[in-house]
């Protein structure tokens, strides 16, 4: 199997080469249907690997997932659109989409829980203000990529002032769901 990542020296840590070789053979076989094993693109925003002494560059594996992701998205939505229509992907956004007006319409501070007492969570006001952009795009259609609430950073915060990571996380990844639906 050809190698198409890069490796850090062996002093430093990258993905565990094996575990990441296995699964991108794993998703080229789903995808070209030589398996019928299942992945999907919540499989792969899932995913995670070991870090090992020697591995492969962290964000040059990162990238390819969210290719790959972007890539499973798009064929989902062809086999949608091929099998039930336009009309019916549209709706299955549009339901994704919904799914997330629950917690944008709180107010700020509360849309999640907070971090458990002397946990690590994420600051509150970063996380607000990406939600408050989902707002803006699916209310006034402002511009905004799957790659930016992807490669989004927030600040941590301890305890009460921060929000749960968890929840913040999973919301996230489905809001990318959405919108790579929709690119």
């Amino acid at each position: 199997m050809t190698k198409v990542f890069e490796s850090v020296s062996r002093f430093r840590l990258g993905y565990d080469k094996d575990e990441v070789d296995d699964f991108f053979h794993h998703a080229r076989e789903v995808y070209e249907g030589t398996t019928t094993e299942p992945l999907t693109s919540r499989d792969i925003q899932a995913c995670s690997f070991d870090l090992r002494r020697g591995g492969y560059v962290t964000h040059e594996v990162d990238a390819a997932l969210d290719r790959l992701e972007g890539a499973f998205v798009a064929r989902q939505r062809h086999e949608c659109v091929l099998t039930r229509g336009q009309a019916a992907w549209m709706e299955e956004l549009a339901e994704k989409a919904r799914s997330l007006y629950g917690r944008l319409g709180r107010p700020d501070g509360e849309r999640f829980d907070s971090a458990a007492r002397g946990q690590q969570g994420y600051d509150k006001d970063d996380v607000d203000d990406l939600c408050d952009r989902l707002v803006a795009y699916f209310d006034r259609t402002e511009a905004l990529s799957a790659a930016e609430v992807r490669g989004a950073v927030f600040r941590a915060r301890k305890g009460r002032d921060g929000y749960a990571e968890a929840p913040v996380d999973a919301f996230f990844a489905r809001a990318v769901e959405v919108l790579l639906g929709v690119e």
